[in-house]
């Protein structure tokens, strides 16, 4: 006989699940963030790279640190041959594999599954100079690095926004997320900014789980929608998309999670907001 669980059960899952993805806790790192790409810049102003679907850390010379400022249980040997300058980019290991990378670097113990893990590069935030004359500078550091587990993240050039966009529509047909550019010229600097865009076929955001609602009918003793902030403010519910099992298991309160949607309202509100996955680590 199938009993549907009770809102006790479910808060106790919440916690269980929480202390499965306790890590280490530390300052979060100061990171650059992309605003969504708008047609009409001058492309050529941009190197170009894949948007990969991985998980962002950062190398502060000691330690990987999640973007909400946990430490990864990185082997030693993992990062034994990284530099002491700090790197950022994401723990990555292939198109459409983004579950696997989380499941493996998620876990509070050093473990074998982090052989299939690369540190895919794209930026050294302490570096002096502009984005190119920092990518030369990650070039070279890496070039003369002995570890298999550093890679810097291709970037490239296009002549006009006719070719970024049928570059965007290979790498999406070819199972990646989409495209980022970065402003030749630009300085590293932390939060949001027009110097590094985002480009997808479709509109996809994150916003951090902030609460539950509670399911009705045949959805009674489940998680009807999750409450959810973006990094700008707005708050509101996200109902579609959640199957069944993550309607008795939700994403943990602080988890980041990514939505697609269809615009916004007058409000400014995300349109026909759909979950798509938990994003990142809990951030507790």
């Amino acid at each position: 006989m199938f009993l549907k669980p009770q809102p006790w059960l479910i808060f106790l899952a919440f916690c269980v699940q929480s202390n499965l993805y306790a890590l280490e806790k530390t300052t979060k790192p100061s990171v650059m963030l992309p605003q969504v790409y708008e047609q009409g810049i001058d492309v050529t102003r941009y190197w170009v790279s894949e948007k990969l679907d991985g998980v962002r850390a950062r190398w502060n010379g000691q330690q990987l640190i999640s973007r909400g400022g946990q430490v990864f249980a990185a082997p030693a040997w993992f990062i034994q041959d990284f530099p002491t300058q700090a790197l950022d980019g994401e723990l990555w290991m292939g198109r459409q594999r983004f579950e696997d990378v989380l499941s493996v670097v998620r876990k509070a113990q050093p473990h074998k599954g982090w052989e299939s893990v690369k540190f895919m590069l794209f930026d050294m935030p302490e570096q002096d100079g502009t984005f190119e004359q920092r990518l030369k500078a990650l070039q070279s550091l890496v070039a003369r690095l002995s570890t298999p587990y550093l890679q810097v993240i291709e970037q490239f050039e296009v002549a006009d926004e006719a070719a970024l966009m049928q570059r965007l529509q290979q790498t999406t047909n070819n199972g990646g997320e989409g495209l980022m550019l970065h402003a030749k010229t630009a300085q590293y600097r932390s939060g949001r900014s027009s110097d590094i865009l985002k480009l997808k076929i479709h509109t996809e955001s994150e916003a951090e789980v902030i609460g539950y609602r509670p399911g009705k009918g045949r959805f009674k003793g489940m998680v009807g929608s999750l409450k959810v902030r973006t990094d700008e403010g707005l708050v509101f519910h996200i109902g579609s998309g959640l199957n069944h099992q993550e309607r008795q298991h939700p994403p943990p309160i602080g988890s980041r999670i990514n939505f697609k949607h269809q615009g916004f309202t007058k409000n400014g509100i995300p349109r026909f907001a759909v979950f798509l996955r938990i994003r990142d680590v809990i951030e507790k």
